[in-house]
């Protein structure tokens, strides 16, 4: 006799340090069971017991999940371009990702959060906030109002962005960086460790200091 109610499977994409933040919000979440790990950067590892379930494979294991009816995956990685490009692929080939938020974070209630977006522990998010799909809200950061995160960006632990920021995709702000209120950070741009950002930051570029000064391109 089948119980009367089984939770939903998921997987998770990822099993290095993030991956086991993910995993513990998701248990503590209480909707998922885990159902194992993907991983395409460690094949050797393939097979092996992380974080109290199996690495089952890499991309390769996408159709079999399928198959077993497991239409649930997060993103457990930090990298945003390839968690941008990823989001794409899983949403086309029919999967689910779910919101992850941890109970110890406040979330405003009017804030909207995208497909597969992750809020870490401690983490606060202010009114009037967008939240795009695949995001990283991590560790006790501070999003203030009406601030609008784009896709895949990863606002890392201990930034604080004041109110109206904007970060584009695929952007990371790196931690215990401080942004003011109404600075645009540019897609794919890094904001270094400790930064205060005074002045916008354009696309694509790496900026650190105090104050934040762009130093070169993201590919150089």
């Amino acid at each position: 006799m089948k119980p009367i109610y089984e939770q939903p499977l998921i997987a998770i994409w990822g099993a290095s340090g993030h991956g086991m933040v993910v995993a513990d919000i998701v248990r503590l979440q209480g909707v998922y069971k885990i159902v194992g790990f993907l991983d395409d950067v460690n094949p050797g590892h393939h097979g092996a017991e992380f974080c109290g379930a199996t690495i089952l494979g890499g991309k390769e294991q996408l159709g079999p999940l399928l198959v077993r009816g497991v239409i649930h995956i997060l993103l457990g990685f930090g990298d945003c371009k390839m968690r941008l490009e990823l989001t794409r692929v899983l949403q086309a080939q029919g999967f689910s990702l779910p919101v992850a938020v941890h109970p110890q974070a406040i979330v405003a209630e009017d804030v909207v959060l995208g497909a597969g977006t992750v809020i870490a522990a401690g983490a606060v998010v202010n009114p009037g906030t967008r939240i795009g799909s695949s995001v990283i809200i991590n560790t006790s950061a501070s999003v203030d109002h009406e601030c609008i995160i784009g896709d895949a960006a990863h606002i890392c632990p201990g930034v604080h962005l004041a109110g109206r920021v904007v970060v584009g995709q695929a952007a990371q702000i790196g931690i215990g960086a401080t942004v003011i209120d109404r600075i645009h950070i540019g897609a794919g741009s890094v904001v270094g460790a400790g930064a205060v950002v005074v002045t916008d930051i354009a696309d694509g570029v790496v900026a650190y200091g105090v104050p934040a000064s762009i130093r070169r391109m993201v590919d150089q």
